[in-house]
């Protein structure tokens, strides 16, 4: 069961390290936006 739980994290760590990437980038642009237009 614990082998199993290892295999299953080891294998989604990526795809968890590339959503965490692919949200922080959307609110970093969506920041950027907000203040560009607020500057603007």
């Amino acid at each position: 069961m614990i082998s199993e739980i290892k295999a299953i994290l080891s294998r989604s760590t990526p795809t968890l390290l590339e959503d965490a990437f692919g949200v922080a980038s959307l609110f970093i642009l969506l920041f950027v936006g907000l203040t560009l237009s607020g500057a603007a």
